[in-house]
């Protein structure tokens, strides 16, 4: 009679340390994947070499060679004199007095929100990158409001005759309309 329940014991026992065993297994196996690609090197920045070889390949694509000749042309030199005119604002991170004059961006411009703005006599195209919030009160803009902006960065492109300025702040009759949020986990 002392047999069954050792043999129902053991059964007990068995069907007890299979799902540990399982899950053990499992574990490990997964800490062996995630040590493989831990381990894996982060691709080296390139050297100045590599760049400027890297840079020679593309500028012999079609769209190296159509960016050559804008960058070359009259639209192309006016885009790149109006950005050197406020470079010093920008690196400087200092106010930038600039005057809206249209409330739309160029037709098929894909920058987002935007206003077309006057700062030195020059147009430039100006966005924000902003949340659900801020937008009411960009959306207040009307053109020849005077706004005080603050960038840290200034592209350009091809598609658009005017330097596009990423507003991080802009302040209207002294009181801010606009600060960039930062994302959280990067850039």
């Amino acid at each position: 009679m002392l047999i069954k329940p050792v043999k129902n014991m053991k059964k007990v026992i068995y069907a007890l340390i299979l799902p540990l065993v399982v899950v053990s297994g499992l574990v490990f196996a997964n800490r062996e994947i995630n040590n493989q690609t831990a381990k894996k090197p982060a691709p080296k920045p390139l050297t100045a070499a590599e760049m400027a070889a890297e840079r020679k390949k593309w500028e012999a694509t079609p769209e190296g060679i159509k960016y050559t000749k804008w960058v070359a042309s009259l639209a192309g030199k006016k885009v790149f004199a109006a950005a050197a005119k406020i470079r010093k604002n920008i690196n400087d991170y200092t106010n930038m007095e600039a005057v809206v004059t249209s409330l739309s961006l160029p037709p098929g411009s894909r920058l987002g929100f935007g206003v077309m703005a006057r700062i030195n006599g020059d147009d430039y195209i100006v966005t924000f990158d902003a949340e659900e919030p801020q937008l009411e009160q960009l959306h207040s803009l009307k053109v020849n409001d005077k706004l005080i902006i603050k960038s840290h960065n200034i592209s350009h492109a091809p598609k658009y005759a005017y330097p596009i300025i990423s507003s991080e702040y802009a302040e209207r009759d002294s009181k801010a309309i606009f600060q960039r949020i930062h994302r959280k986990g990067g850039c």
